[in-house]
């Protein structure tokens, strides 16, 4: 498989690109200002003709590259120039690097689109801290959610993907779960994943879980 992750630099965009390339795959790396697509996700005008530009077939796309945000809860008011740069990077980039890469996905027998959200995403997790990260994930979910609607027809299908609390340099060393084992999780996942999944929120165990 040829297998586009953005955020391969460092943690589980990573460990994503070591995992799949030691499975055999071919690894196409984004990194902001380095890779063999480099790009910086906040300027989302240069988006299009930097995805565009691969040269297909791409058979799985995982929009992994994302920001913690400011520490701000809601309870602090809003600072704006913080929130936005974090909706800009976890919720609308995704979106723009999938548009931007369907033409190469097309040319796939088995095109799939896996987007990393998180546990701080659930609507029935009512903690306040990050909030800008929280709510960019959210809307993540949603938006990827109608992403699928509108492929389902392609055959495409579009899934989140839950990585738990990981031990990187957003999580921490304190953090869960070791990258290399979400990265198999999700490299798992796409080996299998269906149109009958499509919408879907995963585990990067496995399980469906709830939005």
């Amino acid at each position: 498989m040829n297998i586009l992750t953005t955020g391969a630099n460092r943690g589980i965009g990573a460990a994503l690109a070591a995992e799949a390339e030691a499975r055999g795959h071919s690894v196409i790396r984004h990194g902001r200002t380095s890779g063999d697509v480099a790009c910086d996700l906040a300027a989302l005008d240069t988006i299009p003709a930097a995805f565009g530009a691969i040269e297909g077939p791409v058979d799985v796309l995982i929009n992994n590259a994302g920001i913690i945000g400011p520490a701000m809860s809601a309870g602090d008011g809003l600072e704006a120039h913080g929130f936005e740069q974090t909706f800009r990077i976890n919720t609308f980039a995704p979106l723009a690097v999938a548009h931007a890469l369907l033409p190469a996905l097309r040319q796939s027998d088995a095109p799939r689109i896996l987007n990393v959200s998180s546990q701080m995403s659930w609507m029935g997790y009512a903690k306040s801290d990050r909030i800008a990260y929280r709510a960019s994930k959210a809307a993540l979910n949603k938006e990827m959610q109608g992403l699928a609607t509108d492929l389902a027809p392609d055959a495409i299908p579009v899934v989140l993907l839950d990585p738990g609390w990981v031990r990187t340099d957003m999580g921490g060393d304190t953090a869960e779960e070791d990258p290399v084992a979400v990265a198999r999780g999700f490299l798992d996942i796409a080996d299998r994943l269906t149109i009958a999944d499509t919408g879907k929120f995963f585990r990067f165990s496995g399980e469906e879980r709830a939005f």
